[in-house]
């Protein structure tokens, strides 16, 4: 009998790590024990509750329930803890099958090692958190950089290859690093000029040490719209104070269809089109997403011809947080009063109609390399199958968005995954579940290795991690998901 080597080589990744009995590997996936390679995190099964309860013992002899306590019928093998299979020339870890409403199914499952990946964080505050292309630090290596604004969100492109493996070492692996963590809904703190912020997904940012509370409820002239009707029977003129468009109630549409008269203000900033104004300020952490603390910095002096003593000002931010009120006095000076209750009320109501400030993270990956070739010997028809609505593409049973074009680029949301679903290869690279389901006379048109399909049932062990399926997700076996769904 040989004995085993002390150390076994793992070949999971391109690191190729010598790994002693006992030990694990640099990325703490991969261990060697007595000898074999093991994979340490269990291979993840979503169950799906049968569609009825089966009555027990009902005028059946028993006979509706097999024996199977997993259901395996309604089981979906996810690639999260399945393994990888660098290189690629070799089948994915797991292609099974099994019988879906009468369609033979096949699921190539297998976590790939992804070198061009990367996050798309949105979050949701209307505060400035860094300028556009300007770049976002991690341990003061860069990592991304911020890009255009979207309604009430700021926006951050994070990870890629170049940040990778396009860099020094440390930024490669100081950018694998935060991805990782932020895919595995961990916060991740990053310095973007001298803004500090603290992002996980799921969670409100935190945003130079206070956490952020609310979306805004939109822009300034939005704010005017939804709640003009509200304020003309208790006020002469509204401010909403933004950082992208600032409303002036008199001045704006909404004001002039509901006989709102002009109050001879004046706005600081570049009048756009009546009632909406462009930086009244410049961009901060005070109202509205400005720098501003004094609301009234932003007015010029009032028209004497046409403003009065006594003329009633609000002014709010579009997050309804701050609110001041004002009446002007001899001089046609906005002195600060007590706020009517109906106005009170409606800046809470503002505030009420904002939603919650959340930080959504976005996996974005091309997996359109050699990752293929662990699910078919001819690699581009699995592209073409894609493309065709034949093959059905998860993350973790997660469904992810398939951009046009060339490749097979996805993108999915991980907060839809199931928690842990990640992990990294020192080259460094990010490891993530990718799940390929279509029909079994699809799956051998195109070329895949159906030597090695095995079913459902013999997958399944004692010691997977079973997760209920996530409701809020389409089922990878739905037919709806295929083109010939319809009979095509």
């Amino acid at each position: 009998m040989t004995a085993k080597p002390e150390k076994i080589r793992c070949d999971a990744c391109p690191v190729m790590c010598y790994i002693a009995d006992g030990k694990i590997g640099a990325c703490d996936r991969y261990a060697n024990h007595g000898g074999d390679l093991v994979r340490l995190d269990p291979l993840t099964v979503l169950e799906t509750s049968p569609d009825k309860l089966v009555p027990f013992m009902k005028d059946t002899g028993g006979s509706d329930w097999d024996g199977d306590l997993l259901q395996s019928e309604k089981s979906f093998i996810t690639a999260v803890g399945a393994g990888t299979t660098y290189p690629d020339y070799k089948p994915a870890p797991f292609i099974v099958s099994q019988e879906v409403e009468g369609v033979d199914m096949v699921t190539v499952v297998t976590e790939g090692i992804f070198s061009y990946c990367g996050v798309k964080v949105k979050i949701d505050t209307d505060r400035h958190i860094g300028f556009e292309r300007e770049a976002v630090l991690v341990d003061g290596e860069p990592i991304g950089h911020v890009m255009t604004s979207e309604y009430g969100s700021k926006m951050l492109s994070l990870g890629g290859v170049d940040h990778l493996t396009g860099g020094s070492k440390k930024e490669g692996r100081v950018t694998c690093d935060a991805l990782l963590r932020l895919c595995n809904r961990e916060p991740v703190e990053m310095q973007i000029g001298d803004i500090s912020l603290v992002v996980q997904a799921g969670q409100p940012p935190v945003i130079n040490g206070a956490p952020e509370r609310l979306m805004r409820v939109g822009c300034g002239s939005a704010t005017i719209g939804m709640f003009a009707k509200q304020w003309v029977d208790h006020v002469d003129e509204v401010v909403v104070v933004d950082d992208h468009i600032t409303g002036v109630l008199s001045e704006h549409q909404a004001g002039k269809l509901l006989d709102v008269p002009p109050t001879g203000i004046k706005i600081l900033g570049r009048r756009s089109t009546p009632g909406r104004y462009f930086r009244v300020a410049e961009p901060g952490t005070g109202w509205g997403g400005t720098d501003i603390d004094d609301p009234l910095t932003i007015l010029g002096p009032f028209n004497a011809k046409i403003a009065w003593e006594g003329l009633r000002l609000l002014m709010v931010s579009t997050t309804g947080e701050q609110y001041a009120y004002f009446m002007l006095d001899a001089d046609l000076k906005p002195q600060p009063a007590e706020i009517p209750p109906a106005l009170k009320l409606s800046a809470e109501r503002i505030a009420e109609n904002c939603e919650p400030s959340l930080c959504s993270v976005l996996f974005m990956a091309g997996a359109g390399g050699s990752l293929r070739a662990g699910v078919t010997e001819n690699p581009v028809r699995l592209t073409k199958s894609v493309k065709d609505s034949l093959t059905y593409v998860s993350c973790g049973g997660a469904e992810a968005y398939i951009w046009p074009g060339g490749g097979i680029t996805v993108m999915v949301d991980v907060m839809e995954m199931p928690t842990g679903s990640f992990g990294y290869v020192p080259t460094p690279a990010l490891v993530a579940p990718i799940e390929f389901t279509l029909r079994k006379s699809d799956y051998a048109a195109l070329g895949g290795h159906m030597e090695e399909i095995r079913s459902t049932a013999d997958v399944l062990a004692a010691d997977n991690r079973t997760l209920s399926h996530n409701q809020s997700q389409p089922h990878p076996h739905d037919h709806r998901h295929y083109r010939w769904k319809d009979g095509s």
